[in-house]
C-alpha cells in the first residue's frame, strides 16, 4: 500500500513546525518539571538527600541518553522512509527500535542490582548520603523499562508527526509522579513516609504509566505503522542504520552524563554544598531546555521527511523557524534564571550558603543558554539529514575539550563566581564548531535539492 503525503511535505513550515514542536515542549517541560519536583521534596528531608540525588542525576540521565539516542535515530529514519512512500522501511525502523529499547533495559537493570552502592561509594564516604542515593538509585533502575519504553513509544509517534498523543502520553505519567511524590516521601494519605525510596518509586510508577498509555495510542491511531508482532524480526541492516545515526546521538547525551558526573566530582574538592547548587541548577535548566528540546525533535523530523522528499526549500524554512522559536526560549530562560534565582532557591529549603552560591551559579551559566539555542537547532538538523556524526563533535568539544579541563583549571585558579564562566565559554566555543559544520553538510546535501 503507497503511503499518503504526510502534512510534514504539505502545511506550511513555521505553523506546522511550531503545532508539532508546543505539544513536544509542553511534554518535554513536565518531563522535567517532574525530575524538579524529586529534588525539590527531597530537599525538604535533608540537604544530604538532596546531594544523593544530585550523584544520581548523572546515571537517570545515561538512561534517557542511550534510549533517546537510540530515539534520534528511528524518528530520522522513520520520517525519511514517510518522505519516500517506504512502508517496509517505516515498519522496521519501528521494530527494531522496540527491540533496541528492550536490550537497553536489560543493562540498565543489571546496574541496578549490582552497582548502584558502588558508584555512591567512589563519589561520597558519607554513609547517610551513600545510602540516601541507593535507595532511590536502585529503584528507578531496577524499574527502567517504564522510562526505556516511554520514550520508544513517544518517539514513534513523534516520528509520525503525532506529537499531541505523545505529549498526553509523556504529561499523564508528568502528572502521577509531581502527585505522588509527596505522598510517597513524606507519608501522606495512609503512607509510609519512605524518603528518597518513595521519590523513586513515585518516579518510575509514572514512567510505566505513561509507557502503558503510548503503546495504547501507537496500536489504536498510529496508522502509518502496521503493528505485525508476530512477524517481528531484529534486522541486523536496520539495527545498523538506526545506530549509524543513533550511536553518535547516544554518545552525544551520554557525553551529558559524563559532563554531570565530572562536574560533580570537580565541584564536591570544594565542599556538597556546592553539588548541591549545581544540582539545583541542572534541575532548573533541563525545565528550560526541554522546550527546545521539543523544537530539536520537530526540526530532526521536519528536516528528514523534507530531505526524503529532496525539498530543499521546506529545510531552509526547518531551519530558519527552528532558530527563531529555540532563540526565544533561550532568551526567556535567561530572564528566568537571573530575575527569579533567589525565589526558586528558596523553594529548594537552600540554607544562606545555598543560598549565596546557587544564585551567583544560575546567572552565569544561564549567559550560555544563546549558544544552546543554536547549537540544538544545527544538530535537530545533522541528524534529520542523517549525520549524527557531527552531533557527536559538537558534543565533545563542549564537554571533553572545552568544559571539563577548563572547570577543573579555574577550580585550582580562581573563585568560585570565576568557576561558573566555564560553561559560557564551552558552549560559546561548540556553537563556533557547529556553525562550520552546518555550513558543510549543508553544501554536502541540500544546496542541490530541488526547491518542491
Amino acid at each position: 500500500m503507497e503511503l499518503t503525503e504526510n502534512k510534514m511535505g504539505t502545511a506550511p513550515v513555521g505553523r506546522h513546525l511550531l503545532t508539532m514542536s508546543l505539544p513536544l515542549m509542553l511534554s518535554m517541560l513536565f518531563e522535567a518539571f517532574y525530575n524538579v519536583v524529586d529534588s525539590l521534596f527531597v530537599s525538604h528531608v535533608s540537604e544530604k538527600a538532596l546531594t544523593a540525588v544530585s550523584l544520581a542525576f548523572p546515571i537517570q540521565l545515561l538512561v534517557v541518553s542511550v534510549t533517546v539516542g537510540t530515539g534520534v535515530g528511528i524518528n530520522a529514519i522513520l520520517s525519511r522512509s514517510l518522505g519516500e512512500k517506504n512502508q517496509k522501511g517505516v515498519d522496521s525502523a519501528a521494530y527494531n527500535g522496540i527491540f533496541l529499547a528492550l536490550l537497553s533495559y536489560i543493562v540498565f537493570l543489571i546496574f541496578g542490582l549490582f552497582l548502584t552502592r558502588a558508584y555512591f561509594t567512589w563519589q561520597s564516604n558519607d554513609p547517610e548520603i551513600v545510602q540516601y542515593g541507593v535507595d532511590y538509585l536502585s529503584i528507578c533502575m531496577v524499574f527502567s523499562f517504564g522510562a526505556s519504553g516511554q520514550i520508544a513509544f513517544q518517539r514513534l509517534l513523534q516520528s509520525t508527526g503525532r506529537t499531541g498523543l505523545s505529549m498526553v502520553s509523556q504529561l499523564a505519567g508528568a502528572i502521577f509522579n509531581i502527585i505522588f511524590d509527596p505522598i510517597l516521601i513524606f507519608g501522606l494519605c495512609g503512607f509510609p513516609a519512605m524518603g528518597t525510596k518513595g521519590a523513586a518509586i513515585a518516579t518510575v510508577a509514572g514512567q510505566i504509566l505513561a509507557l502503558g498509555i503510548a503503546v495504547f495510542f501507537n496500536l489504536a491511531k498510529n496508522k502509518e505503522i502496521h503493528f505485525k508482532f508476530q512477524r517481528v524480526r531484529p534486522s541486523g541492516k536496520m539495527i545498523a542504520e538506526i545506530y549509524k545515526i543513533g550511536i553518535p546521538a547516544i554518545i552525544m547525551q551520554a557525553l551529558n552524563s559524563v559532563m554531570a558526573f565530572g562536574v560533580n566530582v570537580i565541584l564536591i574538592s570544594i565542599s556538597s554544598t556546592v553539588v548541591a547548587a549545581f544540582g539545583i541548577y541542572i534541575k532548573v535548566q533541563n525545565f528550560i531546555f526541554m522546550p527546545a528540546f521539543g523544537v530539536n525533535n520537530g526540526v530532526i523530523a521536519m528536516t528528514a521527511y523534507n530531505y526524503g522528499a529532496k525539498n530543499k526549500r521546506r529545510i531552509d524554512e526547518t531551519i530558519k523557524y527552528g532558530t527563531i522559536y529555540a532563540g526565544t526560549i533561550m532568551v526567556i530562560g535567561i530572564a528566568i534564571m537571573h530575575f527569579l534565582a533567589a525565589p526558586i532557591l528558596t523553594v529548594f529549603d537552600a540554607s544562606a550558603e545555598l543560598m549565596s552560591i546557587g544564585i551567583v551559579a544560575m546567572r552565569v551559566i544561564s549567559l550560555s543558554f544563546i549558544f544552546v539555542a543554536l547549537t540544538l537547532i544545527m544538530q535537530g538538523v545533522y541528524n534529520g539529514l542523517g549525520n549524527g556524526m557531527y552531533s557527536l563533535i559538537i558534543t565533545l568539544c563542549r564537554v571533553v575539550v572545552i568544559l571539563l579541563p577548563v572547570l577543573y583549571i579555574f577550580t585550582k585558579l580562581f573563585t568560585l563566581n570565576t568557576v561558573w564562566r566555564a560553561f559560557v565559554l564551552a558552549e560559546g566555543g561548540s556553537a563556533v564548531v557547529g556553525a562550520f559544520l552546518l555550513k558543510k553538510i549543508y553544501k554536502q546535501k541540500v544546496a542541490n535539492l530541488a526547491n518542491g
